[in-house]
């Protein structure tokens, strides 16, 4: 095994080398998810105060474009880090496998629940996944079995309950891991509601996904791009508007904004920690092993970022809107990442 390792690292060396980057480059790069930016942030500025390294440097290019970005290759010009808000699809395994990189390691960081909010200046929503599937889905269900380019304007053409205001949603755009997230667990939540649309997933699982994962495209969907700090901006200059993003810009937004309840649940701490909440989701980064020990104080940050002072239940991250994992989790990823252990799907 240790004689594998010592390979292994020539290996990297050697393709160090071959790309220009005989003397390693001294300062860690993170890549990913712009729901996950605000934790490595935090945990990347407190690495820079408190140790010897330089602190890394972290990019917000959202969970899809920062995994094209790390399985593009091995070397200098290539992260070493990227940060997901939805699990590593197969698909992109294969990508990092077809371009040298056979040995990730997966860390799971804490839970995070995807809010609909809006303005304070504005009145609260209650929304059902059935309300949330109306009034964002490009086709929508008319009858048994019939389907028609969604016709709704506002939120009261879908549930007479609701205001008569413009059906107005800013949200992240495909390359988003919260886009991913929000279309599996709130749209396709809802679009189950129908019975005869969940009975198509047995026979024609295609069609039902297309159903259910697709997001109108007629100006009352927005996409509003990977920075979240924008929508929480937009949604602050038009009160009718609402905004899609990740609970911990709402916390740290909670002065100005609020969460609409979805299935009469508030998108609260509590809540999302007991799976109370139904649209919340895992939040992870990957490492690319053959640049440990190649760039400098990479498992050192990693042993910043999991331990309990910044991930665990009274860390810091928890200031910023992160939802702890349970303790045995919290024990399980920080022994992944002491051993570096290669990720299994």
């Amino acid at each position: 095994m240790l004689k594998k390792a010592f390979v292994s690292l020539a290996i990297a060396g050697a393709v160090f080398a071959q790309t220009g980057m005989a003397q390693a480059r001294d300062q860690i790069r993170i890549v990913g998810s712009s729901t996950v930016f605000p934790f490595a942030t935090a945990v990347a500025e407190k690495f820079g105060k408190t140790t010897a390294f330089k602190t890394p440097v972290v990019e917000s290019t959202g969970s899809g474009g920062g995994l094209k970005l790390f399985c593009a290759g091995i070397g200098d010009e290539h992260p070493d880090i990227t940060n997901a808000s939805r699990r590593i699809k197969i698909s992109e395994i294969e990508k990092c496998s077809a371009n040298g990189i056979s040995d990730i390691t997966e860390v799971k960081v804490g839970y995070d629940g995807i809010v609909i909010a809006n303005s304070k200046k504005s009145d609260r929503m209650a929304l059902s996944l059935k309300d949330v599937f109306l009034a964002l889905a490009k086709n929508v269900p008319v009858g048994e079995g019939k389907l028609v380019a969604n016709p709704y304007k506002t939120w009261k053409d879908i549930n007479a309950s609701l205001p008569a205001t413009k059906i107005e949603v800013l949200g992240p755009p495909p390359t988003s891991g919260t886009r991913d997230a929000f279309v599996e667990l709130a749209m396709e939540g809802g679009c189950k509601a129908f019975p005869w649309i969940k009975a198509l997933k047995k026979t024609d699982k295609k069609a039902y996904k297309a159903l259910c994962h697709t997001l109108r495209e007629d100006g009352n969907y927005v996409e509003a791009g990977e920075n979240d700090n924008l929508i929480v901006q937009k949604l602050d200059a038009n009160p009718k508007a609402f905004g899609i993003f990740g609970f911990s810009f709402l916390d740290q937004n909670a002065d100005t904004l609020q969460g609409s309840l979805i299935n009469a649940m508030d998108p609260s701490f509590e809540n999302i920690a007991d799976g109370k909440y139904p649209v919340s989701r895992a939040l992870f980064f990957y490492v690319k092993k053959a640049h440990v020990g190649i760039v400098p104080g990479i498992n050192e940050f990693l042993a910043e970022f999991t331990s309990e002072k910044a991930y665990g239940e009274e860390g810091y991250l928890t200031d910023k809107g992160l939802i702890p994992m349970p303790e045995v989790e919290r024990k399980q990823f920080r022994a992944d990442v002491g051993s570096m252990t290669s990720l299994k799907m």
